[in-house]
């Protein structure tokens, strides 16, 4: 099993890696297109806790986890 890596700051990603992060976010949008059904967060739960209220952002990250199979 590989080790989580936290994805903070662009500077600490060197540039094979981020080929693979942007490569294989390309592939499941493809997959997506072509009615694949990829749902990598299948069985996952998403808590999410915010300092000040962000609509937007909880938004899109219900919106992510749905698609995703969350």
């Amino acid at each position: 099993m590989a080790t989580l890596k936290h994805f903070l700051d662009l500077d600490q990603v060197d540039p094979k890696t981020l080929r693979q992060i942007l490569d294989r976010g390309k592939a499941m949008k493809k997959a997506r297109t072509n009615g694949g059904h990829d749902k990598p967060l299948a069985g996952k739960t998403l808590a999410m806790i915010f300092e000040k209220p962000s609509t937007r952002t909880r938004v899109s990250f219900e919106v992510g986890m749905r698609e995703l199979g969350g």
